[in-house]
């Protein structure tokens, strides 16, 4: 339910985060803790820069930018990179001052069962529904990336048993709670990595670094790194929608980049938040504006109304003292207000005619304004008709009630019924000359 337009941004903030914070490392400097610090350091970093891990991190960006994709599916550019330029360090330049990754720990942790005291207890569910929640928004993002590259669609329950499963037995091993990394999955898919199988080949890589192959990986450089993370960051960029957002709509364009630099600069949570939330009200807006359209208020007969002839001649021979309130399509809160805005000058007529013919779904809110409008034409002594109310909409306006404010003979199927009755009862003898006049057309 996430508009594409937050999607766009959340993903390009990411790719731009990405870009920024590997610029040291790809210089030879320590990775700034955030795009700020990272931001404010770049010029030190251009002054400073360290030249044989510059050279090796502009190496790494040639491979995976010139890499042939046709090779990469045989041989992943990334991972060609890293073995290129981690045995140039390692060969040619050992005694160079280039920042490592260095040792990893290895060996299998040890089992950890929780102590649970009554006191904690409810802080422990707080801050467990918070991380559970964080995690599984986190994740799904991450699979709405996912989707965006390969243009398919993930399973969210599956998505999130699964990292459940691991996140509790992970608990249970001293780990701390994971969730999707978005990183790791656009290098996985660029990859090639279409199916679970490269999840677990992902799992049995860091498994066997754990049991003593963490010796093989503690001589990469950082700066290799960091070039296969800013061609992963460049390509999670939505450049695409970026180009042309602001053709397609200004409004859009807006909710994107306001959710990239939400992103960049603020927290990747509250981004998505914010998006989601003015995209909606915006979508709402819109659809108000279509549902008020559709209330139409008709007190004489007009060519462009889709009245049968009978219905004009009616209304003509009323003398303007019918008013017809039509609504047509899902009438939301939104139509709410255009309906209580017709309320004003139902007591310039003496007949008021609801037709819900065309309305297939009945929002509370204007089921309210409904009830308020039937309540105060009843209490002004004018005669209120509801017609065509079926299915949904009558047992939401029977639930509140509304129908049993009017008696059986003013609850019709037919606009038709309604307006020959609303005739009757403001003058009998007009009715007649309009069947004649019917009877003389047809």
């Amino acid at each position: 339910m996430i508009p594409y337009t937050v999607i766009s941004g959340f993903m390009s903030g990411i790719g731009a985060i990405i870009v920024l914070l590997q610029i040291g490392p790809l210089l030879g400097h320590q990775a700034s803790g955030n795009v700020l610090d990272s931001l404010s350091s770049l010029p030190d970093f251009l002054s400073n820069l360290n030249p044989t891990a510059t050279g090796l991190g502009l190496l790494t960006l040639a491979i995976v930018f010139l890499w042939p994709p046709m090779l990469t599916r045989v041989v992943p550019s990334p991972l060609l990179a890293l073995i290129v330029c981690t045995l140039i360090a390692v060969v040619l330049l050992p005694d160079s001052d280039l920042r490592l990754i260095g040792e990893i720990p290895t060996g299998l942790p040890t089992l950890r069962l929780p102590l649970i005291s009554p006191g904690e207890l409810k802080d422990m569910i707080g801050y467990g529904l918070m991380l559970a929640t964080l995690g599984s928004i986190d994740s799904l993002l991450t699979s709405l990336v996912a989707d965006n590259i390969t243009r398919t669609n993930h399973d969210s329950d599956r998505e999130l048993i699964g990292q459940g499963l691991g996140n509790l037995i992970a608990g249970f091993l001293g780990g701390l709670p994971g969730a999707g990394a978005t990183m790791r999955t656009v290098i996985n898919v660029q990859a090639g990595g279409k199916t679970p199988l490269s999840g677990i080949i992902h799992a049995l890589v860091l498994m066997a670094i754990v049991f003593g192959a963490g010796s093989l990986t503690a001589n990469i450089p950082h700066a290799v790194l960091a070039g296969i993370l800013i061609k992963v960051g460049i390509d999670i960029i939505d450049w695409g929608f970026l180009k042309r957002a602001h053709r397609i709509s200004l409004k859009a364009a807006a909710i994107m980049y306001g959710v990239m630099f939400l992103t960049v600069f603020v927290d990747l949570i509250a981004a998505v938040a914010v998006g989601v939330f003015v995209a909606n009200i915006l979508t709402i807006t819109t659809l108000s504006d279509i549902q008020a359209d559709k209330v139409k208020a008709i007190d004489a007969p007009t060519d462009e109304m889709s009245l049968n002839y009978e219905e004009k001649e009616i209304l003509k021979l009323a003398g303007g003292r019918i008013l017809l309130l039509r609504l047509g399509g899902p009438m939301s809160f939104g139509a709410a207000k255009s309906i209580s805005k017709r309320m004003a000058i139902v007591e310039n007529y003496e007949v008021l005619i609801l037709d819900l013919s065309e309305v297939p779904w009945l929002g509370v809110t204007a089921s309210l304004a409904i009830e308020t409008m039937v309540k105060e034409a009843s209490e002004r002594r004018r005669e209120v008709f509801i017609v065509g109310a079926t299915g949904k909409v009558k047992a939401r306006l029977q639930r509140l009630e509304v129908m049993d404010m009017l008696p059986l003979r003013n609850r019709l199927n037919h606009r038709l019924e309604a307006l020959r009755q609303a005739i009757i009862l403001l003058d009998g003898h007009l009715i007649k000359a309009a069947s004649s006049s019917t009877a003389g057309k047809e």
